[in-house]
């Protein structure tokens, strides 16, 4: 198993609500699922400009990760996680 950490700070609540429709879905294509998210974080060391909504990412394998985020066949799904806002992954593998 792999992990991936995303953030979002979101300033378009409609397109994050039509991500989720769809990320799930996305993320299964290629053996990944969201093992946890919360709207609030609490920073336990060091310091951030800004926190927004957290998700834990699974995936099976580095190249499902990698596979997830470079798949064309879902880039409308990324373009309506991108369109709600400032958006990180980091892969941690």
């Amino acid at each position: 198993m792999v992990y991936a950490y995303a953030n979002i700070i979101v300033a378009n609540a409609d397109s994050l609500a039509s991500y989720r429709e769809k990320a799930g879905d996305a993320l299964a294509k290629h053996g990944g699922r969201v093992a946890q998210a919360t709207p609030q974080q609490t920073i336990l060391e060091g310091a951030r400009d800004e926190t927004g909504l957290g998700a834990i990412l699974v995936f099976e394998t580095v190249e499902g990760a990698k596979a997830w985020i470079n798949d064309p066949a879902l880039s409308d799904v990324h373009a309506l996680r991108r369109g709600a806002g400032q958006s990180t992954i980091t892969l941690m593998a």
